[in-house]
């Protein structure tokens, strides 16, 4: 929050003088003045340009009232004797400060919303500005209202005002707000700037916006992601996610692992009430490692489906920069999950940090700002768990639980090939002999597997069976296929030894 005082009545005008001239010059200048040629033509350029100013200001007043004739109109004084009250909108909020604005106008009665016109240049101006320039020189008159579209969840939108002026009253005092979104591409956050005669009575409103931006935030309950700024280090946008269920039954993963992460992520938010009470703190950390391609992020997605109405920000790649705006935001918007995927990738990275330490510890600091009451849990997934663990042990108490997911034995293999088999026809021979023939492989690997057996029928002009099956086994497990093995995960013992074939 800042504030800006009143705009200046005077004209600001250059005091008189010669800027940066010699003696010299000034004599020459003075000597040319009694030319008679010369004066005629400043007396000529003169009449010109009053002239011009004259039907430039006759322009304007045509077009129409400008922003503070409205305003002194709507506040019942000059509004450039009145400090303009400042506060700064993330891009990610300008949705949720729209509806909070329109909620905050309805409660006390009601007003109306008006643009500003003058071109691109308004976008770069404070209210405080563009009601001198309007007043001086009419120079921002009254326009259209500028409004764009905006995502509020997967599937629906809303229009919302991104230059506009709210004029309206608010516990008996006019009030006017200018609403400006973030523009990322000239490093401009968005605002709400208020003008209020009464300055207690703008700060008053400026709470009650907070307060409402948090109630009726379009992400509570959602799952995003927020996307880094091409311009700068700050949030340069954010996606709304599909919340989809995933059953237990579709997580392999050996005996009682499930169990144990389902027990700290989702069972701490379903009995936070008697945590509370017998003094427990809620905030965790689950770190889930193990080599790619083994259910890491499959695990994570059956746990955000499981968690109907917590909000949920996944952070990734260059994003993770953004983790202390996801732990603001999960803080205000409790209960929440703040999932950080991939974090060997950010260990040792520096890129994105001002300061000696590298961005993984600024995840953890934020992980360890949030207060023990916060209903916030962090889910950590890496393919190098050796990369974190230093950083880990260097600040205990932001992971509680560290769980591997390993590559599947023959048992989870073979639990692979039947839900990935789906309603395809393979006998449970095919499958037991599949799931034999695979050591060492992901669920990646077995779901690949699969498709290329039905790929492999849909070439030959046959239905997928069997054989399908044993030869998609046999081409993924060959030699040939090494770089692809690779790719989907399979271990490191499978890779130098080539073929799988006994």
């Amino acid at each position: 929050m800042r504030f800006e005082p009143g705009p200046s009545s005077t004209s600001g005008a250059a005091p008189g003088g010669a800027l940066g001239g010699t003696p010299d010059q000034g004599e020459d200048a003075g000597r040319a003045t009694h030319d008679p040629a010369v004066r005629d033509f400043l007396a000529t350029f003169s009449a010109f340009m009053e002239t011009a100013n004259e039907q430039a200001q006759r322009q304007r007043t045509d077009a129409g009232p400008s922003v503070a004739d409205v305003l002194r109109e709507h506040l019942g004084t000059d509004p450039r004797s009145i400090a303009v009250v400042t506060e700064t909108v993330s891009a990610l909020r300008s949705v949720d400060a729209d509806v909070a604005i329109e909620a905050v106008v309805a409660c006390h009665g009601g007003g109306r919303v008006v643009g500003v016109g003058g071109g691109e240049q308004r976008m770069h101006t404070s209210l405080s500005e563009i009601v001198e320039h309007s007043a001086l020189w009419r120079q921002f008159p009254v326009g259209a209202v500028d409004y764009a579209r905006a995502a509020t969840g997967p599937e629906s939108e809303r229009r919302t005002v991104s230059f506009g002026l709210h004029l309206f009253a608010y516990a008996g005092t006019p009030v006017a707000l200018l609403q400006r979104a973030a523009n990322p591409r000239h490093g401009d956050e968005g605002s709400v700037e208020v003008m209020c005669p009464q300055e207690d009575a703008a700060l008053s409103l400026l709470a009650e916006l907070r307060a409402a931006m948090v109630e009726h935030s379009v992400l509570r309950g959602q799952v995003v992601t927020f996307t880094a700024s091409d311009y700068g280090a700050q949030a340069g946008g954010m996606t709304f996610l599909r919340r989809d269920r995933v059953p237990a039954t579709d997580v392999v993963l050996p005996d009682g692992t499930l169990s144990r992460i389902e027990r700290q992520v989702l069972g701490v938010a379903r009995h936070r009430t008697e945590l509370l009470a017998a003094g427990q703190h809620l905030k965790r950390g689950v770190l889930l490692y193990g080599p790619p391609g083994t259910g890491k992020t499959h695990t994570v997605r059956h746990l955000v489906g499981e968690s109907p109405g917590t909000t949920v920000i996944v952070l990734a790649g260059g994003a993770l920069r953004l983790v202390r705006l996801a732990a603001e935001t999960a803080r205000a918007l409790q209960p929440a999950i703040i999932v950080l995927e991939d974090c060997d990738l950010i260990a040792e990275d520096r890129s994105f940090h001002d300061g000696p330490q590298p961005l993984l510890f600024e995840v953890l600091d934020a992980m360890d700002g949030l207060g023990s009451d916060s209903d916030v849990a962090f889910v950590l997934t890496t393919n190098r768990a050796d990369l974190l663990e230093r950083a880990l042990a260097q600040r205990p108490g932001r992971v509680d639980l560290a769980v591997e997911i390993p590559l599947p034995d023959a048992s989870a293999r073979l639990r692979l090939f039947e839900l990935y088999r789906g309603d395809l026809p393979f006998t449970s021979g095919a499958l037991a002999d599949a799931a034999d023939r695979t050591d060492g492989v992901t669920a990646s690997f077995v779901k690949e597997v699969v498709r290329r057996a039905v790929l492999r029928a849909v070439e030959a002009g046959h239905d997928v069976g069997d054989e399908d099956l044993r030869s998609a086994v046999h081409e993924m497990t060959a030699d040939a296929e090494r770089i692809t093995r690779s790719l989907l995960g399979s271990s490191p013992d499978l890779l130098d030894d080539g073929s799988l074939e006994p």
